[in-house]
Protein backbone atom coordinates (compact mmCIF):
# COMPACT_ATOMS: atom_id res chain seq x y z
CA UNK A 1 0.00 0.00 0.00
CA UNK A 2 1.57 3.25 -1.12
CA UNK A 3 -0.59 6.25 0.54
CA UNK A 4 2.37 8.47 0.14
CA UNK A 5 2.69 8.29 -3.61
CA UNK A 6 3.02 11.83 -5.30
CA UNK A 7 0.08 10.44 -7.67
CA UNK A 8 -2.94 10.96 -6.46
CA UNK A 9 -4.35 8.47 -8.40
CA UNK A 10 -1.98 5.71 -7.27
CA UNK A 11 -3.00 6.73 -3.44
CA UNK A 12 -6.80 6.79 -4.57
CA UNK A 13 -6.11 2.74 -5.55
CA UNK A 14 -4.04 2.51 -2.08
CA UNK A 15 -7.03 3.22 -0.19
CA UNK A 16 -9.46 1.55 -2.27
CA UNK A 17 -7.42 -1.50 -1.86
CA UNK A 18 -7.41 -0.76 1.74
CA UNK A 19 -10.82 -0.84 2.07
CA UNK A 20 -11.44 -3.89 -0.29
CA UNK A 21 -9.96 -6.56 1.37
CA UNK A 22 -9.71 -5.27 4.95
CA UNK A 23 -8.04 -7.68 7.52
CA UNK A 24 -9.90 -8.14 10.92
CA UNK A 25 -6.80 -7.46 12.51
CA UNK A 26 -4.40 -5.44 11.16
CA UNK A 27 -4.07 -2.44 13.38
CA UNK A 28 -0.97 -0.79 11.13
CA UNK A 29 -3.29 -0.68 8.24
CA UNK A 30 -5.44 1.54 10.26
CA UNK A 31 -3.47 3.86 11.77
CA UNK A 32 -1.44 4.31 7.94
CA UNK A 33 -5.28 5.33 6.80
CA UNK A 34 -5.62 7.42 9.24
CA UNK A 35 -2.55 9.16 9.50
CA UNK A 36 -2.55 9.58 5.77
CA UNK A 37 -6.09 11.11 6.21
CA UNK A 38 -4.60 14.07 8.24
CA UNK A 39 -2.08 14.83 5.32
CA UNK A 40 -4.19 14.05 2.42
CA UNK A 41 -4.47 17.23 -0.34
CA UNK A 42 -7.15 15.47 -2.45
CA UNK A 43 -10.87 15.35 -1.62
CA UNK A 44 -11.00 12.47 -3.59
CA UNK A 45 -8.66 10.66 -1.55
CA UNK A 46 -9.72 11.51 1.72
CA UNK A 47 -12.86 10.39 0.72
CA UNK A 48 -11.62 7.13 -0.10
CA UNK A 49 -9.57 6.85 3.12
CA UNK A 50 -12.82 7.57 5.07
CA UNK A 51 -14.48 4.83 3.31
CA UNK A 52 -11.53 2.15 3.72
CA UNK A 53 -11.70 2.87 7.33
CA UNK A 54 -15.50 2.55 7.71
CA UNK A 55 -14.39 -1.46 6.21
CA UNK A 56 -12.68 -2.34 9.01
CA UNK A 57 -13.85 -3.27 12.67
CA UNK A 58 -14.79 -0.43 14.77
CA UNK A 59 -12.87 -1.78 17.33
CA UNK A 60 -9.74 -0.93 15.43
CA UNK A 61 -10.89 2.42 14.25
CA UNK A 62 -12.36 4.71 16.72
CA UNK A 63 -10.25 4.37 19.51
CA UNK A 64 -6.91 6.37 17.13
CA UNK A 65 -10.11 8.26 15.81
CA UNK A 66 -10.75 9.77 18.92
CA UNK A 67 -7.25 10.29 19.25
CA UNK A 68 -7.03 12.35 16.84
CA UNK A 69 -10.11 14.43 17.69
CA UNK A 70 -7.37 16.20 20.01
CA UNK A 71 -4.67 16.32 17.35
CA UNK A 72 -3.22 19.85 16.47
CA UNK A 73 -3.87 19.25 12.96
CA UNK A 74 -6.92 20.78 12.03
CA UNK A 75 -7.27 18.46 9.02
CA UNK A 76 -6.77 15.65 10.87
CA UNK A 77 -9.41 16.96 13.53
CA UNK A 78 -12.13 17.33 10.98
CA UNK A 79 -11.45 14.03 8.77
CA UNK A 80 -11.46 12.10 11.98
CA UNK A 81 -14.99 13.26 13.33
CA UNK A 82 -16.46 12.95 9.35
CA UNK A 83 -15.22 9.52 9.63
CA UNK A 84 -16.84 9.04 13.07
CA UNK A 85 -19.86 9.93 11.39
CA UNK A 86 -19.99 7.77 8.73
CA UNK A 87 -19.42 5.42 11.17
CA UNK A 88 -22.39 6.56 13.25
CA UNK A 89 -20.21 5.55 16.64
CA UNK A 90 -22.87 6.73 18.97
CA UNK A 91 -20.30 6.40 21.80
CA UNK A 92 -18.04 8.99 20.41
CA UNK A 93 -20.52 11.64 21.24
CA UNK A 94 -19.14 12.19 24.47
CA UNK A 95 -15.88 12.72 23.02
CA UNK A 96 -17.24 15.95 21.20
CA UNK A 97 -16.27 18.55 23.32
CA UNK A 98 -17.28 22.28 24.23
CA UNK A 99 -13.62 22.96 22.34
CA UNK A 100 -14.24 20.79 18.93
CA UNK A 101 -17.63 22.65 18.64
CA UNK A 102 -16.09 25.98 19.37
CA UNK A 103 -12.97 25.22 17.30
CA UNK A 104 -11.40 28.07 15.50
CA UNK A 105 -10.93 26.08 12.42
CA UNK A 106 -14.48 26.64 10.71
CA UNK A 107 -14.12 23.42 8.73
CA UNK A 108 -13.21 21.49 12.06
CA UNK A 109 -16.23 23.26 13.70
CA UNK A 110 -18.74 22.36 11.14
CA UNK A 111 -17.70 19.01 10.87
CA UNK A 112 -18.14 18.67 14.57
CA UNK A 113 -21.85 19.93 14.66
CA UNK A 114 -23.11 17.95 11.62
CA UNK A 115 -21.57 14.88 13.44
CA UNK A 116 -22.58 15.46 16.49
CA UNK A 117 -26.17 15.71 15.60
CA UNK A 118 -25.90 12.62 13.74
CA UNK A 119 -24.63 10.67 16.65
CA UNK A 120 -26.24 12.44 20.01
CA UNK A 121 -28.11 10.38 22.27
CA UNK A 122 -32.29 11.28 21.52
CA UNK A 123 -32.18 12.16 25.88
CA UNK A 124 -28.99 14.85 24.71
CA UNK A 125 -30.40 16.42 22.17
CA UNK A 126 -31.41 19.33 23.89
CA UNK A 127 -28.21 19.78 25.79
CA UNK A 128 -26.90 19.75 22.63
CA UNK A 129 -28.82 22.23 21.08
CA UNK A 130 -28.03 24.69 24.20
CA UNK A 131 -24.34 24.04 22.93
CA UNK A 132 -24.61 24.59 19.27
CA UNK A 133 -26.20 27.70 20.45
CA UNK A 134 -22.89 29.78 21.40
CA UNK A 135 -22.12 29.46 17.80
CA UNK A 136 -25.41 31.18 16.39
CA UNK A 137 -24.46 34.26 14.17
CA UNK A 138 -20.93 33.07 13.56
CA UNK A 139 -18.52 33.32 10.22
CA UNK A 140 -19.66 33.57 6.79
CA UNK A 141 -23.49 32.63 4.73
CA UNK A 142 -21.89 29.13 4.37
CA UNK A 143 -21.08 28.46 8.17
CA UNK A 144 -24.27 29.84 9.35
CA UNK A 145 -25.97 27.87 7.12
CA UNK A 146 -24.13 24.50 7.87
CA UNK A 147 -25.10 25.07 11.61
CA UNK A 148 -28.86 25.70 10.70
CA UNK A 149 -28.66 22.27 8.73
CA UNK A 150 -27.01 20.95 12.07
CA UNK A 151 -30.79 22.75 13.88
CA UNK A 152 -32.86 21.23 10.96
CA UNK A 153 -31.44 17.43 12.28
CA UNK A 154 -32.09 17.74 15.85
CA UNK A 155 -35.92 18.75 14.69
CA UNK A 156 -38.21 19.98 18.14
CA UNK A 157 -35.04 19.14 20.15
CA UNK A 158 -33.67 22.49 18.88
CA UNK A 159 -36.65 24.92 19.12
CA UNK A 160 -36.15 25.94 23.52
CA UNK A 161 -32.38 26.78 22.11
CA UNK A 162 -32.70 28.93 19.67
CA UNK A 163 -36.10 31.00 21.34
CA UNK A 164 -33.80 31.44 24.33
CA UNK A 165 -31.14 33.36 21.24
CA UNK A 166 -33.83 34.63 19.83
CA UNK A 167 -35.59 36.17 22.79
CA UNK A 168 -32.79 37.67 24.93
CA UNK A 169 -30.28 38.68 21.85
CA UNK A 170 -29.89 41.88 21.07
CA UNK A 171 -31.94 43.62 18.57
CA UNK A 172 -29.29 43.89 15.68
CA UNK A 173 -27.34 40.90 16.98
CA UNK A 174 -25.93 38.30 14.50
CA UNK A 175 -26.92 35.59 16.94
CA UNK A 176 -30.23 36.42 17.68
CA UNK A 177 -30.45 37.05 13.52
CA UNK A 178 -29.64 33.84 13.37
CA UNK A 179 -31.64 32.23 15.70
CA UNK A 180 -34.77 33.75 14.21
CA UNK A 181 -33.63 32.64 11.00
CA UNK A 182 -32.98 28.97 12.07
CA UNK A 183 -36.69 29.27 13.77
CA UNK A 184 -38.57 29.89 10.08
CA UNK A 185 -36.73 27.19 8.43
CA UNK A 186 -37.84 24.92 11.39
CA UNK A 187 -41.44 25.76 10.75
CA UNK A 188 -41.09 25.10 6.42
CA UNK A 189 -37.59 23.48 5.38
CA UNK A 190 -38.31 24.93 2.00
CA UNK A 191 -38.06 28.45 3.14
CA UNK A 192 -34.64 28.68 2.17
CA UNK A 193 -31.84 29.69 4.38
CA UNK A 194 -31.24 33.03 2.58
CA UNK A 195 -34.97 34.09 2.33
CA UNK A 196 -34.85 33.53 5.84
CA UNK A 197 -32.37 35.56 6.95
CA UNK A 198 -33.52 38.33 4.64
CA UNK A 199 -36.59 37.99 6.21
CA UNK A 200 -35.51 38.41 9.36
CA UNK A 201 -33.01 41.42 8.71
CA UNK A 202 -35.42 42.93 6.45
CA UNK A 203 -39.24 43.03 8.63
CA UNK A 204 -41.90 44.44 6.17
Amino acid sequence: MNLNSTDSSSRLRAALDAGTTPDSADTATVHELIARCAVEPDFFVRDMLTWALTRHPASLTVPPLLTELRSPTPQARSQALHTLSKLGERSAYPHITDELLSDADDEVARTAWRTAVSIVPRQDEQHLATRLSRQLGRGPRELRRSLSRAYLQLGEAGRPALDATDRTGNTNSASRAHAAATLILLEDPDYGFDAAEYAVTHPE
